[in-house]
């Protein structure tokens, strides 16, 4: 039988890809490591528990060079040991870790009442996770003079503000400061850092408030972790060489619309 798979683009190279907060079925990082596994990368997963290990098992079975790893990427020794342990270098960083473990999202409070305890547990979760990969993983990166960082932020913080959500705001907002003066380190030396703003997304953490917000979109619905994806992807491609520095909205409009009633 002749073979009737379409040819890989001429710049199409096998990557190394690791992607953070892994472990949800339904999750953003779960969509892109399939995503990107499916354009033929090697893919790692990560999150803090074991059911990264179903993951990654679900994605080989279909066709996928996928590894789970479980880690938690707030601790630095962890984080340098996960990338020790690593095949080859990676090439493509997806820093996705944050927002819901297990489902449960991060606890809100309205500024004035909210712990130092509570805002050190968001940051570190959100921000500091990200800051300790790209440490990590940039060595490797300036060395061969090949990377792609790309950081999942949020609408929130880094586009607008969500009353009672200031910690998670401050973090989502640090993450895209830290990718645009990242940029400028790296940018001629082959290594591009962007980031993502998902707005109302179906994830499974997805809470009904966030469901109907979803509905007052002009699209009428909320996202799917795979529309996030197939951005984050674009952005770990060779044709995006020429891109960095740069925040790129997926909220189906709803940044743009001024007026909700």
């Amino acid at each position: 039988m002749p073979n009737t798979r379409s040819p890989l683009p001429s710049v199409f190279r096998r990557r190394i890809a690791l992607v953070t907060g892994a472990g949800s079925a339904q999750g953003i990082g779960f969509a892109t490591a399939r995503a990107l596994g499916q354009l033929g990368h090697r893919v790692y997963l990560t999150s803090t528990t074991d059911r990264i290990l179903e993951r990654a098992a679900t994605l080989r079975a279909e066709g996928v060079d996928a590894i789970g790893l479980k880690a938690d990427l707030t601790d630095p020794s962890q984080v340098e040991g996960l990338v020790a342990t690593l095949s080859a270098p990676v090439d493509l960083l997806v820093n996705n870790a944050g927002m819901a473990v297990l489902g449960v999202v991060d606890a809100g409070a309205p500024l004035r009442n909210m712990s130092l305890s509570v805002w050190n547990q968001v940051i570190e979760r959100n921000l500091t996770t990200a800051f300790l990969m790209t440490r990590a993983c940039l060595p490797s990166m300036l060395a061969q003079h090949f990377g792609r960082i790309v950081t999942v932020s949020s609408t929130t913080g880094a586009v607008a503000g969500v009353a009672g959500d200031s910690a998670y705001a401050a973090a989502k907002a640090a993450l895209l400061g830290m990718t645009r003066s990242l940029c400028l380190e790296v940018a001629s030396q082959g290594v591009t850092a962007n980031a993502i703003a998902p707005g109302w997304i179906a994830t499974g953490s997805q809470t009904l408030p966030e469901e109907h917000a979803g509905r007052a979109t002009p699209m009428g619905r909320s996202g799917t972790p795979d529309e996030v994806a197939a951005a984050i992807v674009f952005l770990c491609s060779e044709q995006a060489s020429y891109l960095t520095g740069q925040l790129l909205i997926v909220d189906g409009g709803n940044s743009v619309l001024e007026s909700h009633a």
